[in-house]
């Protein structure tokens, strides 16, 4: 893949005219977009759904977790809609019963193992008796048992979970930040270079390029930066 199928541009912003306005300013430099809750409650699955028929491709971060039936509903729904990627919480039931739901639709399944912005201290005071890179190697191993189509982790444990999962599946890892910019609310972050050495397959990058003062300019160099590392 290019740096232009691996990167993945968060569209993290309360407006879908705003979300407009980014895809307009990066034009044919990105083909991937990533749709949280905060767009997709103001309209953002519908604009997702349009960015789909024109060409793009759109990773929806939902993190679904549920009662096996309405995770395997909401997942056929989703794959109808064409995306490309879609995330759920690595709990073996939920994965199974999603990577049932989407046989045949060529929607990639991703688990998110521990969210980039928890730590050790995060997850004692959730009530898990796991580190966060124990946790992420337990999840990666039940993912792919599962027969799910990728990972969501940390850059960190990316090389890690690349031995537990082989060399198929998808590993996309968030908390991406160029050299020298503010981390904001990740705790576990690192460059996208390092991070495509470690083993990502797929780099989300909101901030660094949505927030910048001229974010085609941005993302331009972030491509640039991923292609010195393939």
């Amino acid at each position: 893949m290019t740096p232009r199928e691996r990167l993945i541009v968060g569209l993290d912003v309360p407006t879908v005219r705003e979300a407009e306005t980014i895809v307009e300013t990066l034009g044919d430099d990105i083909l991937f977009y990533k749709i949280g809750y905060q767009l997709a409650f103001a309209g953002g699955l519908e604009f997702a759904r349009e960015l789909a028929q024109g060409g793009k491709k759109i990773f929806l971060d939902m993190k679904l977790l549920d009662i096996d039936n309405t995770v395997a509903s909401g997942v056929e729904n989703i794959a109808k809609m064409g995306m490309s990627m879609l995330t759920l919480h690595a709990y073996p039931k939920a994965m199974r019963a999603a990577v049932k739901a989407a046989e045949g639709s060529g929607l990639c399944l991703l688990g998110v193992t521990v969210l980039t912005s928890m730590d050790e201290q995060d997850l004692v005071d959730a009530g898990y008796e796991y580190d966060p890179h124990t946790l992420v190697l337990k999840r990666a191993e039940q993912a792919r048992i599962a027969g799910m189509g990728g990972i969501v982790c940390s850059a960190e444990e990316a090389g890690a979970v690349r031995k537990v999962i082989g060399p198929e599946m998808a590993l996309v890892t968030p908390g991406i930040r160029p050299a020298g910019a503010d981390k904001g609310d990740q705790k576990r972050v690192m460059t996208p270079a390092d991070a495509l050495k470690a083993g990502s397959s797929h780099l989300v990058v909101a901030r660094p390029i949505v927030k910048a003062d001229d974010p085609k300019a941005a993302a331009r160099a972030i491509l640039a930066e991923m292609a010195t590392a393939l």
